[in-house]
């Protein structure tokens, strides 16, 4: 499916498709940290009160949720979608006119579009609702969410803490993804697990530095943090169901002493830990503990172990999950929508949100996205220097939102009343 193609199957107009990019390149130029969006936070506001939107800034610090409310809303179906609005601490390499004009500040994860397409989907809705196509009665809240990217901390817990849903109660809650090197115009989802938990892991092995020329004197930690490398390895290999299960162990760092001749105190270890399920989680994390202590005993010293949860297993509710697949193979076509797509191994804190209230999280393809010195380099991941959202997934999301919008209160009516309201 072309870039032409997607415009035809759009609901967006050109006002909105011009408008989208717009914010979506004045975000990218202006990239903001987790908890520090104030600039973003102001322009969705600001979108929002425009268009009719009954607007609560500030959950979370800066959180934004726009209501929408129509007909005799008090005991009507309620929709929340959620936009995630932050950046990382990336220096930008793309070389592109609207590239980041923060050092060391980069929408590197494509949260610029997100938010953008949510804007754009908020101006359709708001039509949508005035000419009666999202039912006679509903309440929707679109979620703008900060630090997506800051770990366990993360925004979503926070604005859950401060009472987000106890203030703008959901019945389904819906968000997307967009996903580097997939085909645009694809989506991407599955019923029940579908992004991974994520944790950290820090272990420290304590030993008795000393000179390099005279390592019988001294008991040297670099040894078994070695070998915990290479073991750490074993846990995937032989404690993990090779069909059904899936677990991930990085050692993102390895570090000991500070000098070729010095035999260091301490070595340290810091893991990146991924399941799909919270029993293979546990197992995990109970292997990496028993190798590092008898890695510790086997070398005659001492190790401390420091795990900390993360975002839990992403789990997609059946209902909502086919909701997502109904209305996305309704705007783009049946071979268009991957409704069993493989799970994801990265992690994402709308995971608990979806413990709290029954939804689907989605991807939506964005293509060869990579730039180098403005020109096009081909697809990159995300967390790259040289990533970019694709623009033409703008009009893409916006439209499956609106559509869904429209999708979930209809059926939500006739389900309630046997006809609609």
């Amino acid at each position: 499916m072309d870039s032409t193609e997607h415009r035809q199957a759009s609901v967006a107009d050109e006002d909105t498709l011009s408008a989208m990019q717009a914010w979506r390149r004045a975000i990218h130029r202006n990239p903001e940290l987790g908890f520090e969006e104030h600039d973003t936070a102001q322009l969705v506001a600001e979108q929002l009160r425009l268009l009719g939107y009954e607007v609560t800034p500030g959950i979370a610090v800066t959180g934004v949720v726009g209501t929408l409310r129509w007909g005799d809303h008090a005991h009507a179906p309620r929709l929340g979608i959620r936009a995630d609005m932050d950046a990382l601490p990336v220096d930008e390499c793309t070389g592109l006119p609207w590239a980041s004009q923060r050092p060391g500040r980069m929408h590197a994860c494509g949260h610029d579009g997100h938010t953008a397409m949510l804007l754009g989907a908020a101006r359709t809705i708001a039509t949508s609702v005035r000419k009666g196509a999202a039912g006679s009665a509903g309440t929707l809240h679109l979620i703008f969410q900060p630090a997506e990217e800051l770990g366990g901390g993360g925004g979503a817990r926070r604005m859950m803490s401060e009472g987000l849903f106890e203030r703008f109660p959901c019945d389904a809650l819906f968000a997307l993804h967009n996903y580097p090197g997939m085909p645009v115009g694809h989506v991407y989802l599955r019923q029940g697990p579908f992004l991974a938990s994520s944790d950290k892991v820090l272990i420290r092995f304590h030993g008795k530095g000393g000179h390099s020329a005279m390592p019988h004197l001294a008991n040297d930690p670099s040894l078994p943090a070695a070998a915990t490398v290479l073991a750490l390895q074993s846990i995937v290999a032989r404690n993990i169901d090779p069909v059904s299960d899936m677990a991930v162990i990085t050692v993102g760092r390895l570090q000991a002493g500070r000098f070729y001749n010095v035999i260091a105190e301490t070595a340290e270890l810091e893991l990146s830990v991924r399941s799909l399920s919270p029993p293979v989680r546990d197992t995990v994390h109970e292997r990496i503990a028993a190798i590092a202590q008898g890695q510790a005993s086997a070398f005659g010293l001492r190790v401390e172990i420091e795990a900390e949860r993360g975002y839990p297993v992403l789990v997609n509710s059946a209902a909502e999950a086919a909701l997502a697949a109904r209305v996305a193979s309704a705007l783009l076509g049946a071979d268009h929508v991957h409704a069993d797509a493989a799970p994801v191994p990265g992690s994402e804190d709308f995971a608990f949100m979806l413990q709290q209230v029954p939804g689907c999280y989605l991807m939506i393809g964005n293509g060869d996205n990579g730039h180098a010195n403005g020109v096009p380099a081909g697809p990159c991941n995300v967390h790259n220097p040289h990533f970019d959202f694709n623009d033409a997934c703008l009009p893409i999301g916006a439209s499956l939102w609106v559509r869904l919008v429209e999708t979930f209160f209809a059926e939500r009516h006739k389900t309630v009343s046997g006809t609609d309201w």
